[in-house]
């Protein structure tokens, strides 16, 4: 091996994060040239690596070597203040935008409030403050829009972008800053089949200029553009090949799941049907934000008991149309909406209508304070709010706890939210919306994120609590086999207008 061409070491390292012991004497040597995915269950390791790599965990034994900070310093003498923090991107599952004030983040319900999203910055004003290193000039910041297909969106202000897009815009800004080391956490995630399609050609474009590429992947969708894998489980690399020897079928982390249906249903008990002739009723709904608009005469009813799939692309509309539903989107009252058989505007408060539903999303996930341990995050469903601000009810602790055990969490009861595994974050913001049994259950993309076992276990929960109780659902998913099978309904957006 020429020591010229390595261009990642990570030599024995031991690092301790959250209280234990993350990695132990763990090596790995990247090539120059190579890309890399890491694939494991949840909670194996694979973003506390990326992390690790990062520089944003300490090590506390063995040692990491940047090649290419080495080379870089040589060749730019007068740069060398330099880190190699600053030529490394690390894109986690949470963005961290700001507002043009700079002085807040941005949060949950900002992008449905029109004065409130006027202090966000557009895509082209956020692009535009983007700075690449001297002499790591790759991308210019056309190349990258062209490339992650961002001319659609650069109008628009960051907070009303989709979940897809949002992931576009972060992998482009990344470009544009030209690192000699690319670290993406789950891109995959939020992506549409269109986008996860085209996603291999974006990895090897990124690596043609001489960036290398590092992303944690689900072992069945690893882009062929990625030349080697290792494969990690509790915090130790059990193997590492080549892209082209990589078994999948080895590694699909999935583990029966032994669903106890009497005990869902015994959790998910209602006493009685909803007493409603609609869930969801509109009508010829129009949404608009300055020139765009989001959504063009929608109609929709839902009624109790029905199980619904929305589907669509990226920026298709679907989470705007949620946030009609779940009272979060003022613009509701100007469109003849009618949830649970009142009509919006006619003198019920946002807090009723949350009362009646479970909600989770990406961007929920995105915006939810970590700071509660996720036995109180869970607690906090029954009174809709984010987070546990008020003595806990032991009645309500209990039956938190059952559905953290069914969801496979209760071992995090007493650990901070933001402690935990990113999957094991999202599993307890489902048992969130579970917990007080509401009447309509609405799952934005709620496995993203989540391993293969993790994904069959949650979709076994709803099966059974579709079969078993009145609930009516909404599900949303870029990914066919996670749809429930009680859904039977599908509706279907593209550019905010219903084609099927």
């Amino acid at each position: 091996m020429n020591v010229t061409d390595i261009f990642l070491k990570i030599d024995n390292i031991s690092v301790h994060g959250y209280n234990q012991l993350l990695f132990e004497n763990l090596s790995l040597t990247i090539q120059k040239g190579e890309s890399w995915a890491f694939v494991g269950a949840s909670g194996s390791g694979k973003s506390a690596l990326l992390q690790t790599i990062a520089g944003k965990l300490n090590i506390t034994n063995g040692t990491i070597r940047y090649g290419f900070w080495d080379k870089y310093i040589r060749s730019h003498p007068e740069e060398s203040h330099i880190t190699f923090h600053q030529l490394i991107t690390l894109l986690e599952s949470k963005h961290h935008f700001k507002n043009l004030s700079n002085t807040t983040d941005f949060y949950y319900q900002q992008r449905f409030n029109s004065s409130d999203s006027e202090d966000a910055p557009t895509v082209t004003e956020y692009l535009q403050d983007i700075r690449p290193l001297k002499g790591r000039e790759r991308f210019t910041t056309d190349q990258a829009i062209s490339l992650l297909n961002l001319q659609p969106l650069l109008h628009k202000k960051l907070i009303m972008l989709s979940n897809g897009e949002t992931k576009r815009l972060r992998i482009a800004s990344a470009l544009i800053k030209s690192p000699a080391l690319m670290l993406m956490d789950n891109p995959l995630a939020g992506l549409d089949v269109n986008t996860r399609h085209e996603f291999n050609n974006i990895i090897g474009t990124i690596t043609e200029t001489g960036i290398s590429v590092i992303i944690t992947a689900a072992p069945n969708e690893i882009p062929p553009a990625i030349t080697h894998v290792a494969v990690l489980k509790d915090g130790a690399i059990i193997e590492t090949c080549t892209r082209e020897s990589f078994d999948a079928g080895k590694y699909n982390f999935h583990t029966s799941t032994a669903i106890d249906g009497n005990a869902i249903a015994a959790l998910a008990k209602q006493t009685e049907a909803p007493p409603y002739e609609y869930i969801v009723n509109m009508h010829n709904v129009n949404i608009k934000y300055g020139n765009n608009q989001v959504l063009k005469n929608v109609n929709w009813q839902i009624k109790p008991g029905e199980h619904w799939a929305l589907l669509g692309p990226n920026g298709a509309g679907k989470s705007t149309l949620l946030s009609l539903i779940n009272g979060d989107n003022p613009q509701a009252y100007a469109n003849d909406i009618v949830l649970f058989d009142k009509k919006r505007g006619s003198g019920e408060s946002i807090w009723d209508i949350k009362k009646l539903i479970g909600y989770v999303s990406p961007e929920f996930y995105q915006y939810f304070p970590a700071d509660n341990s996720c036995l109180q995050v869970v607690e906090s469903g029954y009174y809709d709010t984010l987070g546990l601000f008020r003595p806990s009810n032991p009645a309500y602790q209990q039956k938190a706890m059952q559905w953290m055990k069914v969801l496979e969490i209760d071992q995090y009861a007493r650990t901070l939210l933001k402690n935990i595994p990113a999957s094991a974050q999202r599993l307890c913001l489902l048992a969130r919306a579970l917990v007080k049994n509401p009447p309509l259950l609405i799952f934005d993309e709620p496995c993203q994120g989540l391993d293969s076992h993790q994904q069959e276990n949650f979709k076994s929960i709803v099966e059974q609590i579709c079969l078993n109780t009145p609930v009516t659902l909404i599900y949303v998913t870029h990914y066919q086999h996670e749809i429930p099978d009680s859904v039977d309904k599908v509706l279907r957006l593209e550019k905010g207008e219903v084609v099927s």
